[in-house]
């Protein structure tokens, strides 16, 4: 009897113990539970916290810009041009009926500005003092301009970056403004060579991520291309294109990640992609910098270029589509893209072609293009499906400046502002295409109703948009065969 009581009073304690130890474990449980859910929410509220914070300190406002505008003797009629071309002793027929073809269908009008070596009939001989005078004017007419529009003072910048593709000195540009400008020995500064003239977009770029780094900062980028020391004066049709479409012209760009100044910003950086498809030799030689055979020097555009531009603005175009268009429209274009592939007899490029149908008017108001030439601006406004009216800043502003490289869509946008097309919450996509071979696209966001920067344009933005863009050169110079040549002929 005794044993048996002791055996159930072990038992009996053994099941409490049992029980003891279940309840303890499943308070450990609880607890190990507990504890993870609270550092995962702390790591989920410390990740939503950066990720704000972040946010904040990664905005990119533009407080101001100043395109350059040269004075009236430098500009390039149709009777300046034609003194030009006839100085060159090397050109014969065949190539006088090339740019003269070129020269009508180019799109530029007879207000376009030239260098002033060209304009005095120095291009074969330039000096490092031309190309010095070229860049001063530009960039320092532009600059007091905007330090002056902006109250901002040159003492408060802390990043520089100045793109100029064909003209790299020493003492480097950058040092050159802040010599001039006698800026902070601090000053992060940035110089850009051989992009071409989607080197705009690249220094924005830059900027951008700089922000990313330092915060309350002031950038000034300078966007210009040096045209006089880079002349051609030989006779290879595929480096006299240039001739034809560069001119002289440039911008200075304010920008800040100061939220304060938020309220006197015109516009916001939304998104910036970059693309470069240099790795293809072909698009790599399309747009270069050489010697032709018999010395001169001078920049080849091949017929490759436009392939190349196709195909990096398709690749280009994968990576900002994403960002920039609303999710229904990005839905309707994958159950098309879907149905497409589905239609029977239908070839693949037929398929691929009615599948390339984005409406990026759903997610952009305004598109500003780079003005390289009327044949880069029929083919872009082709393949993206606009009109006219979206057209006709760039088409504009290649009538009244020429293709003035990176500084180009900076002249499209104040067209826009003098025009009073831009309203508050408007967002504007840039794309730009260079040498390398490289698309950068960027889309900005209005901030204000009201934008007026007109200086290059209040002198003839009444009579803009032209209805004919015929260049003069057609009237008086296009009678032209073996016998008679009216286009060099001497008075």
């Amino acid at each position: 009897m005794p044993t048996s009581i002791s055996l159930s009073f072990y038992l009996r304690r053994k099941r409490a113990e049992k029980t003891a130890h279940s309840q303890h474990t499943l308070c450990l449980s609880m607890e190990l539970v507990m504890t993870i859910c609270l550092l995962f929410l702390c790591s989920l509220i410390s990740y939503i916290c950066n990720m704000v914070f972040q946010k904040r300190n990664q905005c990119c406002y533009m407080l101001g810009y100043e395109c350059y505008k040269a004075s009236d003797d430098r500009k390039l009629d149709t009777e300046a041009c034609v003194r030009v071309v006839m100085r060159n002793k090397n050109l014969g027929l065949e190539q006088y009926r090339f740019l003269l073809k070129t020269i009508v269908s180019s799109g530029l009008g007879e207000e376009t500005y030239g260098p002033r070596n060209v304009l005095d009939g120095r291009e074969e001989s330039p000096t490092e003092k031309d190309a010095h005078t070229e860049m001063d004017e530009i960039m320092f007419d532009t600059l007091d301009n905007l330090f002056a529009k902006t109250g901002v003072s040159p003492s408060e910048i802390d990043i520089l970056v100045v793109d100029v593709s064909l003209f790299s000195p020493s003492p480097s540009l950058t040092s050159r403004i802040v010599n001039r400008y006698k800026m902070r020995d601090d000053i992060k500064s940035f110089n850009l060579s051989g992009m071409g003239c989607s080197a705009s977009m690249v220094a924005i770029d830059l900027v951008q991520r700089l922000f990313k780094t330092y915060k309350n900062q002031f950038a000034v980028v300078v966007s210009a291309e040096s045209i006089g020391s880079h002349w051609y004066c030989g006779k290879e049709k595929s480096m006299m294109l240039s001739n034809c479409l560069f001119r002289s012209g440039g911008s200075s760009i304010l920008l800040t990640n100061k939220r304060a100044l938020k309220d006197r910003a015109i516009v916001r950086l939304k998104c910036a992609v970059r693309t470069n498809i240099g790795s293809d030799d072909e698009a790599y030689g399309c747009c270069m910098q050489l010697e032709d055979e018999q010395g001169y020097q001078g920049f080849l555009l091949t017929k490759s270029l436009t392939k190349a531009a196709a195909k990096a603005f398709t690749m280009n175009l994968k990576i900002l589509v994403p960002k920039i268009l609303p999710v229904t429209e990005l839905l309707r274009y994958t159950i098309s893209y879907i149905g497409s592939k589905n239609i029977k007899g239908q070839t693949p490029d037929a398929a691929r072609a009615l599948s390339f149908n984005f409406n990026l008017k759903s997610g952009i108001e305004h598109f500003c293009l780079h003005p390289g030439g009327r044949a880069v601006i029929d083919g872009l406004g082709k393949s993206l499906g606009l009109s006219e009216y979206d057209l006709e800043p760039t088409r504009m502003a290649l009538y009244r400046f020429g293709n003035t490289s990176a500084g180009g869509l900076w002249y499209v946008l104040s067209y826009m502002e003098a025009k009073k097309r831009l309203k508050k919450g408007d967002r504007i996509l840039m794309i730009s295409l260079g040498a390398g071979f490289m698309c950068n696209n960027c889309v900005w966001e209005v901030m204000k109703d009201g934008l007026d920067n007109t200086r290059v344009w209040e002198d003839c933005i009444d009579s803009y948009p032209r209805k004919n863009l015929v260049n003069p050169f057609t009237e008086k110079y296009s009678w032209i065969n073996d016998e008679c040549l009216n286009f060099v002929r001497i008075d």
